[in-house]
């Protein structure tokens, strides 16, 4: 049975609310390849960069158990074991296997895994079954002529999809996909990234449209301009803010968020430990791969 929301606020430090939580996550680099193609992702395997989409190394599965082991060992704060990258969970079957590992050989620590949620209403049953506690699902808009601004395409069962015939799949998959996890008694965050110019007056919709649909908690993530969308600027804090307000009137709003790397061990915002559990590996371009 699933971590009931009001618990996971306790203990899990991406649904914290109010005061930052002092609980530990570690995110563990599974997932090599992704499926759709954000404007705004540049995704790499390096040691310096402080982002999401960004690891060390990317580990098998079977290499968890012992990564997790000896996060322990360094941080015993950590209660969260979480995938979220660096491609996405659903891409791949390894996040899926790695929760299933988890679960019989850390019964206690809080299982969360991240998607696109392109392939999430598909896989929904799958996901249910590999016992994780908590699902975030990154949906940027609800509006397929805005998703198209900030997708240049997906991948969707061997077909390449481009503009607002691609964001059409991908919110209608999100959507439902969330209905069917949250259904099953899983708690559902919501990211999205926050694009001045483009859904910055959408955000409130879609915080409405995800809660409607089973999200517990909205995450607004700001723009690290870099990739298509380099040229854009970075949202201020007044504007995340307002956002923030417009949003708490239909869900609850996490405002602690770090943007960590897929490779993250500790305590959010203190001490990371990853330098010491992954290999360092030369950033390369071609490291993943769409599909």
């Amino acid at each position: 049975m699933a971590i009931k929301y009001e618990e996971l606020t306790s203990k899990h430090p991406c649904f914290a609310l109010g005061k930052k939580g002092s609980n530990g996550r570690i995110h563990l680099p599974i997932s090599p390849t992704c499926n759709i193609e954000c404007k705004f992702c540049d995704r790499k395997i390096n040691d310096y960069e402080k982002r999401p989409g960004v690891a060390r190394a990317v580990i098998k599965p079977e290499e968890a158990i012992g990564v997790i082991r000896r996060s322990l060992e360094l941080c015993p704060d950590i209660t969260v074991a979480g995938i979220a990258g660096p491609g996405d969970t659903l891409a791949s079957d390894y996040a899926l296997e790695t929760f299933r590992l988890i679960g019989k050989e850390f019964p206690d620590i809080i299982k969360c895994m991240s998607t696109n949620g392109l392939l999430l209403a598909e896989k929904a049953d799958e996901v249910i079954k590999s016992g994780i506690d908590s699902l975030t699902v990154t949906v940027n808009a609800v509006d397929p002529q805005i998703e198209a601004k900030l997708n240049g395409g997906i991948l969707y069962h061997g077909v390449h999809y481009r503009g607002v015939e691609a964001a059409e799949i991908l919110i209608k998959n999100q959507l439902e996909g969330i209905r069917r996890v949250s259904a099953a008694g899983i708690t559902i965050k919501v990211n999205t990234v926050f694009v001045p110019g483009i859904n910055d007056e959408h955000i409130e919709e879609i915080a409405k449209t995800v809660s409607e649909a089973g999200a517990s908690i909205y995450n607004i993530i700001p723009l690290i301009p870099q990739n298509e969308l380099s040229e854009c600027r970075a949202p201020s804090c007044q504007e995340i803010d307002g956002a923030r307000q417009k949003c708490e009137k239909y869900i609850d709003v996490f405002r602690h968020c770090q943007r960590c790397r897929a490779d993250a061990i500790g305590v959010p915002g203190e001490k990371d430990f990853g330098e010491q559990i992954y290999l360092k590996r030369i950033s390369r371009k071609d490291t993943f791969s769409h599909g």
